[in-house]
């Protein structure tokens, strides 16, 4: 027993430990259940709010599954009725547009030079050779200056070619005269052939000198053709730094201010003919055998509440394969009123079709939905309707009638709440 020592074992826990660790137990599974007992009853809450408004109750303006075509039925009689009809009309094809000029220029200049004043501004009316920009012409007043010199020292040489001519044949007249009289002096044996050859040596000169002479003048003839042709291109230039209107119409944009550049292919202006318009509508390939040039249309301008006749003058044979349509042009009568750029409407006649219609005051509002009370054989029911087209008092009825029902009519459209 010597050597060893035992350790002392540790006290046990009290009674009183042991019964509080299960009281705890007990009330913690209490709690749980309870609170899966509220779980389950607020999702059958739910569960329950869910159907009873996927079943109408909860809702308003909303049409029931007892409101389709046949099902709900309204027991009171409306006072007045009317009869749902199947009517002939002409069904169109509405093309939109735009009001554009029949033609829309724009102005360039002829010329490189800077611009000294524009005496234009957008909106204003101009006539035919009405001054719309002056550029610098400094430059080519000095051209047309050295032009006509070159004209006038030209002239001068042509006067001294003509002198010298009249000296030429002078001299001509005079070696001719000496060679004559020599060889007849010779035939006498008067003079030596040393004196003939001097003269005709003479007398040839005389004739060279009147060739270069004749050679001058004509030279002389072609300077001043040469110089009038540089006065004429000085005086064209010249008359390109005064820009006018090329026929009657109206700025539509200016472009340009004074102390720009203006060159060759750069634009100034836009001028547009405000008296002749034209509607270029978007006609769909669907309908492009209805629109052949020379074919009478209806238009309309909204802004306007214009209508008016069109006849189509241009179809561009050529669609957009994008969008499938083609561009059609139709002229515009002549009014004051219409300016380009508005939008109007070019109204393609398709043929006549059958449609159902029903009184503009039988259609009845439920929320987002048309629909109409008809009359069966004991009783009202209220029907689902899809409209279309207006036409005076009367709606078309796409969807939902046959065209033989009598339907309720009131004197102000229904709105039920």
């Amino acid at each position: 027993m010597t050597g060893k020592r035992r350790l002392p074992r540790p006290p046990a826990p009290p009674a009183s430990g042991l019964f509080t660790r299960g009281k705890d137990g007990k009330m913690a599974r209490r709690a749980g259940k309870i609170l899966k007992g509220l779980s389950a009853l607020a999702v059958g809450a739910l569960v329950l709010l869910l159907m009873l408004y996927m079943g109408g109750v909860l809702t308003v303006n909303k049409i029931g599954p007892a409101d389709k075509a046949g099902d709900g039925k309204l027991p009171a009689v409306p006072p007045l009725t009317a009869a749902a009809a199947v009517q002939t009309v002409n069904e169109s094809y509405e093309a939109i547009g735009t009001v554009r000029p029949r033609t829309e220029s724009t102005v360039e200049a002829q010329i490189s030079a800077r611009v000294e004043e524009v005496l234009v501004k957008p909106g204003q009316m101009v006539t035919r050779g009405a001054t719309l920009v002056i550029l610098d012409d400094r430059e080519f007043r000095s051209r047309l200056a050295r032009a006509e010199e070159g004209l006038a020292a030209a002239k001068a040489r042509r006067e001294q070619a003509i002198q010298g001519l009249a000296a030429a044949r002078a001299r001509l007249t005079q070696s001719e005269a000496a060679h004559n009289r020599i060889r007849a002096y010779v035939r006498e044996e008067a003079a030596t052939l040393q004196d003939m050859e001097k003269a005709e040596a003479a007398f040839l000169q005389a004739q060279a000198g009147a060739r270069q002479a004749e050679d001058a003048i004509r030279e002389a003839e072609a300077g001043i053709k040469k110089a009038q042709n540089f006065i004429e291109e000085a005086r064209i230039s010249l008359g390109y730094t005064k820009i006018a209107a090329h026929e009657d119409g109206q700025v539509a944009k200016r472009i340009v201010e004074p102390g720009d550049v203006a060159m060759p292919g750069k634009p100034l202006l836009v001028l547009q003919t405000i008296n002749s318009l034209r509607l270029e509508a978007i006609i769909s390939e669907a309908h492009i055998q209805k629109v052949a040039p020379g074919t009478r249309l209806k238009g309309t301008i909204e802004a306007l509440s214009l209508s008016f006749d069109a006849t189509v003058e241009e179809l561009i044979p050529a669609g957009d394969p994008n969008t499938r349509t083609f561009l059609v042009k139709v002229a515009l009568p002549s009014d004051a009123r219409i300016f380009p750029g508005m939008f109007g409407r070019v109204i393609v006649p398709l043929g006549e079709i059958k449609v159902v219609t029903v009184p503009r005051n039988a259609i009845t509002k439920v929320g987002q939905l048309d629909t109409v009370i008809v009359k069966t054989a004991d009783t009202w029911k209220r029907v689902l309707v899809k409209t279309g087209r207006n036409w005076a008092d009367r709606v078309e009825v796409l969807s939902g009638l046959t065209g033989y029902e009598t339907v309720a009519v009131s004197g102000e459209s229904r709105d039920v709440r």
